[in-house]
């Protein structure tokens, strides 16, 4: 296990001085604190009783023993990780992606599921994605779950025992994950109901089809009548043509469906005429949809033909959305499967790809928030993804004081504060799993 870059003693109150904030991180910045054109503010952090008891304007009064000098390292709340497919994850051993293509991830993703995806093997890899998660520093994950019979009836009981084994580290969410056409038959009910039953939120895999309209209106009245959110995948494609986020957006509005709506991938909009881009933003904005990209995972897939260079990075439209005023977020996706062969539920990982990859910096402005604030809001995690008094004192700090050291180096040596307590951090050992995918590596 690597040590942490800094010791925080192990008392009821501590103050962590000269520590680095984005501003877009604080509840408030203290009067007095100046903002760098970065957007970062060093303030000194009170805890006591495992909460933030104040965020003060730097001091050069000495320390007192349970003083902690960071020496303007960088100070985060935990992060939020808002869209994984945990059941999937860790399967790339036994089930490789044989061209790195889209399809060949569904074709082996749907063998490996039919041949091994017993409760004992899901339960083992997502709880091992989930020790990945804690070590890292995430607080909440929202995981998708493949949710056909019959393997719905096997995850969703491992995903409620996990929930309840992690309650009080991870708040832990479930997303269902069918194709859409589902939702037009018996099944569908059966799913709504199963995904209620576990305080779930119900979603589906939408392409463009003649009976796309009948079916997102069922679903939605499904998650109407028994109260629940829906998340959406849709539009993962390099496909012109492929516009179900504008078809999910006049059905929410049509519906008039008044829960929280979350539509992952969006990434066919990012080549699609300027008149089409210009509607379909317009319409996600007045529907209220929030959107997750998920630019590893879709860098890996996208645009990816055997023998030549990709075109596109295969992200979505994060700026235009943020300038219509939609929540946008960034998640992990896909861990070490057919879908993305490498990852380790780091969210660190995934801002600072978002932010290469998406061009989230210059300004870096509120961006943090999304793998912080907007992710727990969506999440509805009330105090999650933020730092301000009265808030709880789970915080991760980097040895990187400035962007450019913070989104250099993996920042390894990190510090997790769970309740204002360094947490042991090490990551499971990869051999932990070598039994699941017959004998160990080949």
């Amino acid at each position: 296990m690597t040590a942490g870059f800094v010791t925080v003693p192990e008392r009821d109150a501590i103050r962590l001085r000269n520590a680095t904030v984005p501003a877009a991180l604080m509840t408030g910045v203290p009067p007095g604190v100046p903002v760098s054109p970065d957007g970062l503010a060093v303030v000194d952090l009170a805890i006591r009783d495992a909460r933030i008891a104040a965020v003060l304007a730097p001091t050069e009064s000495p320390l007192a023993d349970a003083d902690v000098d960071l020496q303007r390292a960088q100070v985060w709340p935990c992060l939020i990780d808002m869209h994984t497919h945990l059941d999937k994850g860790h399967t790339w051993e036994r089930a490789p992606n044989p061209d790195g293509t889209f399809a060949g991830a569904l074709r082996t993703v749907a063998a490996d599921r039919a041949a091994s995806w017993s409760a004992d093997d899901v339960r083992r890899r997502m709880d091992f994605g989930l020790r990945c998660s804690w070590a890292h520093g995430t607080r909440a994950v929202r995981t998708h779950l493949d949710s056909m019979s019959p393997q719905g009836a096997i995850t969703w009981p491992v995903f409620e025992e996990l929930r309840k084994q992690w309650a009080g580290r991870i708040e832990l969410q479930a997303v269902s994950l069918a194709p859409l056409q589902v939702f037009g038959t018996a099944e569908g009910t059966e799913v709504a109901n199963r995904v209620a039953a576990a305080g779930g939120i119900l979603g589906a895999v939408a392409f463009v089809s003649p009976e796309i309209d009948a079916l997102l209106d069922r679903l939605l009245d499904l998650a109407a009548e028994r109260g629940l959110a829906v998340d959406f995948h849709c539009d993962e494609s390099g496909d012109v043509g492929a516009r179900a986020l504008a078809h999910i957006a006049r059905a929410i509005v049509r519906r008039r469906f008044a829960g929280r709506a979350v539509c992952g991938h969006c990434c066919s909009l990012a080549i699609q005429p300027p008149d089409v881009v210009a509607e379909t933003l317009d319409l996600t904005a007045a529907a209220g949809i929030s959107v997750v990209s998920l630019p590893m995972c879709n860098l890996y897939l996208q645009d990816r033909v055997p023998g030549r260079t990709p075109r596109w990075r295969g992200v979505t439209l994060l700026h235009e959305f943020a300038a219509r005023h939609v929540r946008v977020a960034v998640a992990s996706d896909n861990c070490r499967d057919a879908f993305y062969g490498f990852g380790d539920h780091d969210m660190v990982e995934v801002f600072r790809e978002a932010t290469r990859l998406c061009h989230l910096d210059r300004p870096y402005g509120d961006w943090p928030r999304a793998v912080t604030t907007t992710p727990a809001d969506l999440m509805g995690l009330s105090g999650a993804g933020r730092i301000g008094p009265g808030l709880p004192a789970d915080l991760v700090l980097f040895e990187g004081r400035m962007w450019s050291e913070l989104l250099s180096r993996p920042q390894a040596n990190r510090v997790v504060l769970r309740n204002g307590r360094a947490i042991e951090r090490p990551l499971p050992d990869y051999r932990e799993l070598d039994d699941l995918i017959r004998g160990g590596p080949r």
